[in-house]
């Protein structure tokens, strides 16, 4: 091509008069649509298109959405997936998101018209799924939730380790924390429990060795120095063999706080899960409080959940730092609906039957067709929870060179990919994206 192609590259003003391109300047703005546009232009101007192709190009090319996330069906196997996002909501979640999204009563009482307690019927709702707990909160996250309890504890600035409910003198330069050292586990991305606990100011004392630790090891470690005792479950991996540790009940009646960092959300005992660490348990075997995640397997919201003693959770509400991990109105929403809502996505996939899930591959083959092929497959529930649980699964499998372009295709999909092969798992999927799954696997073969 010579230069004069680039003449007959159209206007900016040109290109954004197409009527076609409406409903995108109501949904993305102009701003977003001119730098399409712009880009377009360029590549035309480059050679890449033709001049005439510019306005179908900026067409074919509009986000649907002003935001970067695309949806992904996850076909891992793995029901948490950290990468995607963790918990999809319920649609009862999502409807909630959606009214939060406008101008609420999230922090105002409509009878009185003065100001209410912020979020009042969410924590009324976690209360009221955790009957054992005294107090409850919700911070940001997982970490924030374990931070702020650390910080209120045995932080900087703590208070004493006196019992509960009485006044102590504060104490300045952090007290310890007594944890066991196999619990100083890394929680993702290269943060290290130890290096979140200490930036609160407080020192770690920690007992036992890496894969035995005994009562009495607490009860030496235990002193006027002790903020709160730590039992973190260590839910990213297990250790078998030679082992020994010390569950709550044996711990509650040292004079210290004990805080359980439970993880995965689990607010009660779960039959398919027996080994997971729930809150009811460790509330009733006597922790003063209870950490969790709220996007792990209560499927709801990433939300950091506080649990316990009524005086204690109302002293971590009250700390400064709370201000900073509180939650805004939209996780608030969710939560609730999540909560006092039907079944979520997560309990629904983890409890599907397998013979359920052999029905949905068969299918699923049948309307993808050749080469796909039925097969038995291993999931797993990750992002934290239930290490060392496999599921029984069964899924489609696919040439292996598909799961790029299932991952590159217009409808992204996450397969998983396994001797040779590639596998859409079902287990993680909900059964109302069957169609999605299988339109996506025709359009990658082409």
């Amino acid at each position: 091509m010579d230069d004069d192609h680039r003449r007959r590259v159209p206007r900016t003003d040109t290109v954004l008069a197409d009527a076609r391109l409406g409903p995108a300047l109501a949904t993305l703005g102009r701003a977003r649509v001119k730098e399409v546009v712009v880009a377009t232009q360029e590549r035309a101007r480059a050679g890449e298109i033709a001049p005439e192709a510019v306005a179908d190009e900026v067409v074919a090319a509009m986000p649907p959405t002003a935001a970067s996330l695309r949806p992904v069906v996850n076909a891992t196997g793995v029901l948490l997936h950290t990468n995607l996002g963790r918990a999809p909501l319920s649609p009862a979640a999502r409807d909630a998101l959606d009214l939060a999204a406008g101008t609420t009563d999230v922090e105002l009482d409509l009878a009185t018209g003065g100001r209410g307690r912020r979020g009042a019927g969410t924590m009324a709702a976690l209360a009221a799924a955790v009957p054992d707990a005294g107090g409850v909160h919700v911070t940001n996250n997982g970490a924030a939730a374990l931070i702020l309890a650390a910080t209120a504890l045995a932080g900087g600035d703590s208070q004493g380790s006196t019992p509960i409910g009485e006044r102590s003198s504060t104490v300045r330069g952090g007290r310890e924390i007594v944890i066991a050292r196999g619990e100083m586990v890394e929680i993702g991305d290269g943060f290290r429990l130890p290096d979140l606990l200490e930036s609160t100011g407080a020192r770690l004392r920690e007992v036992g060795t890496t894969n035995r630790v005994h009562r009495s090891d607490y009860e030496d470690a235990v002193g006027p120095e002790t903020g709160m005792i730590l039992k973190v479950h260590p839910s990213n991996f297990v250790v078998t063999g030679f082992t020994s540790s010390v569950p709550v009940s044996a711990l509650s009646d040292l004079g210290v706080p004990v805080v359980s960092d439970i993880g995965s959300g689990l607010l009660a005992p779960h039959p398919l899960l027996p080994d997971e660490p729930d809150a009811a348990t460790e509330l009733r075997a006597g922790a003063s409080l209870v950490t969790a995640s709220g996007d792990k397997l209560l499927g709801g919201p990433q939300a950091g959940l506080l649990l316990g003693d009524a005086d204690l959770v109302h002293r971590l509400r009250r700390h400064p730092l709370a201000r900073a991990l509180r939650v805004d109105k939209l996780t608030l929403a969710a939560l609730e609906a999540t909560l006092r809502g039907p079944t979520p996505p997560v309990r629904a996939l983890l409890e599907a039957s397998v013979e359920s899930l052999h029905t949905r591959a068969t299918e699923l083959a049948e309307q993808i067709g050749t080469p796909a092929t039925v097969v038995e497959c291993v999931a797993q529930v990750g992002g934290g929870g239930a290490p060392g649980v496999e599921l029984a699964s069964a899924g489609v499998a696919l040439p292996v060179d598909l799961a790029v372009r299932l991952r590159d295709g217009a409808d992204p999909v996450v397969a998983h990919v396994e001797q040779g092969r590639c596998v859409l798992d079902l287990r993680s999927v909900p059964p109302s994206e069957d169609a999605r799954l299988a339109a996506a696997a025709r359009a990658a073969l082409g």
